[in-house]
């Protein structure tokens, strides 16, 4: 049914829909933040994203979405390694950091950092972290789409989360055990 839905010719025409009410809308949609570092040839660089989802787990895959006119997309594209770092309560700041124009010497100075299987840095207190390699990307919008196979994670200590939701920061933590 999705697939005859997809390939339907019943769908608004391109730009019917007003930008302003769809953001309005994406701000009722909950999402982790996380910050997506990377590291290699083309250099270190980071930034703050809440378009990140699993694909599949067989192979482990997730999918990152960066803005094409990003400054810190020319590393991303060229280096072909990511990490995503899932923001735990109280990163408030360093998200902040990470989603301005700070440089990036300071964004990466605020935290403390190590590096697993792809060489990107790993947040040491970030609720989770996925060292990626990009296998695949596609463009969309002004987006890239970045299909990520997991090579390595990190597991935090508490279950806690950094959300976004309403335009504002949530945390959340899991009830103990």
């Amino acid at each position: 049914m999705l697939l005859n839905a997809m390939a339907s010719n019943h769908a608004a025409p391109s730009g019917a829909l007003p930008k302003a009410d769809y953001r309005n809308a994406m701000a009722r949609l909950g999402a982790a933040v996380n910050i997506i570092t990377t590291d290699g040839a083309a250099g270190r660089a980071g930034f703050t994203a809440s378009a990140v989802c699993s694909v599949t787990d067989e192979p482990p895959m997730l999918l990152v979405c960066l803005n094409r006119s990003a400054s810190v997309y020319p590393a991303f594209t060229a280096n072909g390694v990511l990490c995503v770092n899932v923001l735990a309560a109280g990163h408030q700041a360093l998200s902040g950091l990470f989603g301005g124009k700070t440089p990036m010497d300071e964004r990466f100075a605020a935290g403390r950092w190590s590096r697993k299987a792809t060489g990107s840095p790993v947040l040491d207190d970030a609720a989770a972290s996925f060292d990626c390699r990009v296998v695949r990307a596609t463009s969309a919008g002004t987006h890239d789409v970045l299909f990520c196979e997991a090579l390595a994670i990190a597991m935090g200590g508490a279950a806690q989360s950094l959300i976004y939701f309403d335009r504002r920061y949530h945390e959340i933590a899991a009830a103990p055990h």
